[in-house]
C-alpha cells in the first residue's frame, strides 16, 4: 500500500480500479412535489381488514395525538412529557453526563437504576436484555410498528483514550509529517484535533480500534443479533452494523484515498457530463496519458484499454471503469495498479506490511463471515455510513458484497446520508450497476449523523466542504433521492429495489408517502419502509404503521448502567431539535387531557390494538 500511494503521489502512474465509490457532485435538478433485529414479519403485522383500514386513515398533519399515543399506557405520556421537558433544560444536558456520573455515586447502583427505569432510561431503551424488551416488542407490534434491536452498551472513554486509540487504529507505520502531503491526501491522513471521532457527533455510535482481538469481539456480537433475529421471527429480519467496528480504520483511509484518486481519473479520461453517461475511446485515453506525461508506448496502451472495455465495444464507461475485477476475486484484491516500471498490473495488498496485510484480510473476513451467516439465517445486514474519508471504501465494500449475495434478495444494504452534495450521483451510479449486473438493490437514506464534524474538518484541513449548502438543501437533496428510487421502482421487476426511510422530519416521511401514491407504489408491495428511534417522533410512526405502512422503531437494549453513553447522546439530540420535541410535548398534553376527561387514567393499550 505505501508503494501504490507513493506512487499515486508523484503520479506518474495509471490507477486501474474495480471501484464501486462515487465521487463528490453537486445536485442535479429533479421535479419538486446496529445491532438490529426485525421481530415480526411486515406481512403478517400490518394487514388491517377492512374496518380498521378505514378507521385509521393516515392523517398526514400527524397531528392525531389519540392515534400517536394509542399504544402508550398514561404513566408512559407522563415519563415522556417529564423527559422531554428535561432535555429543554439546558444546563442538564450541556452537563449530562457529569450529572449522571454523580447521581450514580449519590444514590448507589440500586436507587440509580430505578430512577433511570422511571425517566430516561425508561423512555429511550427498551429493557436490560433480550427477555426483559419482550413486552414492550409485542406491544408495538399489535398496533402496527415493529422493532430493530440495538444492543447499545458504548465504551465510555474519555476523550485522551479516544484520541490514543484512533491514531493507533488509523496512522500506519510509515506515513510521512502531514506537511508533506497535499490537500487532498491529508484529506485521507488522521489528524490530531479531529481523533476524537465523538466530538460534535450525537446521532451516531462510535467504534474505536483497540486490537484484533476487540475486533473479533465485535463480530461475535453481531452474530449473536444474527442468532437473536433469527430466533425471534420466521421471515426476513435485520442487523445493523459498522465496518469501523470490524477492522483497522487504517484501511478505510487508505482505500477512500485511492477510489477517490480513481475516479477522478476516469473523469479526466471521460471529460464533462453526466457521470453515468461519460465514456472514452483509446485514442482519447492515449492523448490524456501523454498530457500526464505518463510513459508509455502505444501497445502497452492498447493493451491496458482492453482490459478496461469490459464490454470490447471499444469505449470505456463508467460500467467498464468499475467493473475491472472478476467476481470470485477475493474481496482483500479490490484495487489493481500497473507498476510504473513495467506496466504489469499489481494487487494493492503488494504495498502492505505483513501484519497490516492479515489485519486487512481479517476486516474483510469479519464482514463477509456476518454476511454469510445472516444469509443462512434469512437476516438482512444493513451498514451503517460513518465520516466521508472512511465512505468511499466502505460504499465499495458494501457494493461488493451486493454483488456477491444480493443474487436472489436483498440481504446488503448500503446507507446514503442526503446531506453530502454527492448522495443523488452516488445513489444513481449504485441503482445503475444493480440494473446492470442485476442484483437486488437494498438502501437506507437518511439525513447524515457528522455535518459539524465535516464541515470543521474541511475548513481545518483545506478540502472543498462535502456537505449541502443548508438545511433546505439537504431536503431537496433527500426527496431527489426519494424520486430516484419511486422512478427506478416504476422501471424494474417487483421487488428489485427496497429502501428504508430513516428520518423523523414529517415533511420528508410525508413526501415519501405521497410520492408512493404518486408513482402506485402499494404500501403492501414493502418497497418503501420507515424508520425512527425508540422514544422519539411517536407521532410519525404508530400513524404510520396503524395505517398500513411497514414501519421500524429502532429499539435500543443493555443494563443501565453500560447505557448511559447511549442516553447522553440522545438527551443532547432532543435538545437539537426542540421544534420537534415542542409538537411533541403538545401532543402528549393533549392525549393526557382527553384521557383525563374520557375517565381512562387506566387506559389499557393491549385492549385497543389495531392490527391482527
Amino acid at each position: 500500500m505505501a508503494n501504490v500511494l507513493k506512487l499515486i503521489r508523484k503520479r506518474n502512474l495509471l490507477l486501474i480500479s474495480h471501484s464501486r465509490k462515487h465521487p463528490l457532485y453537486s445536485l442535479q435538478s429533479f421535479p419538486k412535489s446496529t445491532l438490529g433485529a426485525e421481530i415480526k414479519d411486515a406481512e403478517s403485522l400490518s394487514k388491517l381488514n377492512d374496518n380498521e383500514e378505514k378507521q385509521h386513515k393516515l392523517d398526514l398533519t400527524f397531528g392525531n395525538a389519540e392515534e400517536a399515543f394509542r399504544s402508550k399506557k398514561t404513566t408512559e405520556l407522563v415519563r415522556a412529557l417529564f423527559v422531554f421537558n428535561l432535555c429543554s433544560v439546558e444546563f442538564l444536558v450541556k452537563n449530562n453526563t457529569e450529572i449522571l456520573k454523580w447521581s450514580r455515586r449519590l444514590l448507589g447502583k440500586t436507587l440509580f437504576t430505578t430512577l433511570m427505569k422511571g425517566t430516561f432510561y425508561g423512555h429511550f431503551v427498551a429493557g436490560e436484555d433480550q427477555i426483559a424488551i419482550r413486552p414492550l416488542v409485542s406491544r408495538n407490534q399489535q398496533f402496527g410498528v415493529k422493532s430493530i434491536l440495538d444492543y447499545s452498551v458504548e465504551e465510555d472513554l474519555s476523550s485522551k483514550q479516544a484520541k490514543e486509540a484512533e491514531a493507533k487504529g488509523c496512522v500506519p507505520e510509515n506515513q510521512p509529517p502531514l506537511e508533506e502531503l497535499d490537500p487532498e491526501q491529508q484529506r485521507f491522513a488522521a489528524h490530531e484535533e479531529f481523533l476524537d471521532r465523538r466530538e460534535n457527533v450525537v446521532s451516531a455510535r462510535t467504534y474505536f480500534y483497540d486490537d484484533e482481538a476487540k475486533c473479533d469481539e465485535n463480530m461475535n456480537i453481531f452474530l449473536q443479533c444474527v442468532d437473536a433475529v433469527s430466533g425471534s421471527t420466521k421471515s426476513t429480519g435485520f442487523v445493523a452494523i459498522k465496518l469501523t467496528a470490524l477492522g483497522r480504520p487504517q484501511f478505510l483511509l487508505q482505500l477512500s484515498e485511492l477510489l477517490v484518486i480513481t475516479r477522478k481519473l476516469f473523469e479526466k479520461f471521460a471529460g464533462e457530463g453526466d457521470i453515468l453517461l461519460k465514456k472514452f475511446r483509446q485514442e482519447e485515453f492515449q492523448k490524456t496519458l501523454d498530457v500526464m506525461g505518463v510513459p508509455i508506448s502505444r501497445d502497452q496502451t492498447k493493451r491496458w484499454f482492453s482490459i478496461l472495455d469490459i464490454s470490447q465495444d471499444g469505449e470505456v464507461d463508467l460500467w467498464d471503469w468499475d467493473n475491472l475485477l472478476e467476481e470470485n476475486l477475493q474481496l482483500c484484491k479490490l484495487l489493481i495498479v500497473p507498476n510504473k516500471e513495467t506496466g504489469i498490473p499489481e494487487q494493492m495488498m503488494e504495498g502492505l506490511t505483513e501484519e497490516e496485510d492479515e489485519q486487512l484480510k481479517n476486516m474483510l473476513k469479519r464482514l463477509n463471515t456476518i454476511v454469510e451467516y445472516a444469509k443462512e439465517k434469512d437476516v438482512r445486514v444493513m451498514v451503517d455510513a460513518e465520516q466521508t474519508y472512511f465512505q468511499p471504501a466502505i460504499s465499495r465494500i458494501v457494493i461488493e458484497m451486493m454483488r456477491k449475495f444480493n443474487k436472489e434478495k436483498a440481504i446488503v444494504f448500503n446507507t446514503y446520508q442526503t446531506y453530502l452534495k454527492s448522495s443523488l450521483t452516488n445513489l444513481k451510479v449504485d441503482l445503475d450497476l444493480s440494473r446492470r449486473e442485476n442484483f437486488q438493490f437494498g438502501a437506507k437514506l437518511v439525513r447524515g449523523a457528522y455535518m459539524e464534524q465535516e464541515r470543521e474538518r474541511a475548513a481545518s484541513v483545506g478540502y472543498e466542504d462535502p456537505i449541502n449548502a443548508d438545511y433546505h438543501a439537504t431536503t431537496d437533496m433527500y426527496h431527489a433521492c426519494l424520486e430516484e428510487v419511486f422512478y427506478q421502482i416504476k422501471q424494474r421487476p417487483l421487488g428489485q429495489i427496497a429502501v428504508m426511510v430513516a428520518s423523523h422530519n414529517e415533511d420528508t416521511v410525508r413526501f415519501a408517502v405521497e410520492g408512493m401514491d404518486r408513482h402506485d407504489i402499494k404500501k403492501s408491495d414493502r418497497l418503501i419502509c420507515f424508520g425512527q428511534l425508540l422514544g422519539m417522533c411517536d407521532q410519525i410512526s404508530f400513524p404510520l404503521g396503524q395505517a398500513g405502512y411497514s414501519v421500524y422503531k429502532y429499539v435500543p437494549y443493555g443494563p443501565v448502567e453500560e447505557v448511559l453513553p447511549y442516553l447522553s447522546r440522545r438527551a443532547m439530540e432532543n435538545k437539537g431539535i426542540l421544534k420537534k420535541v415542542q409538537k411533541e410535548k403538545s401532543l402528549l398534553w393533549k392525549e393526557l387531557k382527553r384521557r383525563v376527561k374520557a375517565g381512562q387514567l387506566r387506559y389499557n393499550p393491549l385492549e385497543n390494538s389495531t392490527v391482527g
